[in-house]
């Protein structure tokens, strides 16, 4: 289970240095910013699905 924190974890310090690099980026080279708005998205969408999964393992781990 603590794998699963981990890789969450993991997952939001990439969305949040896609996030810097969209903004770092925007002026500059607008189809770059765009690849990591599109890592920034699926970064959270595995990070919630991490979380989802690993609160239903620990439910069921608990009973």
């Amino acid at each position: 289970m603590r794998n699963y924190l981990i890789s969450e974890i993991i997952y939001w310090v990439i969305a949040v240095i896609s996030i810097f690099s969209i903004f770092e980026n925007w002026n500059i080279d607008k189809n770059r910013a765009y690849i990591f708005l599109g890592f920034a998205i699926l970064s959270v969408f595995m990070a919630l699905f991490r979380r989802y999964f690993r609160i239903k393992y620990s439910k069921k781990k608990d009973r």
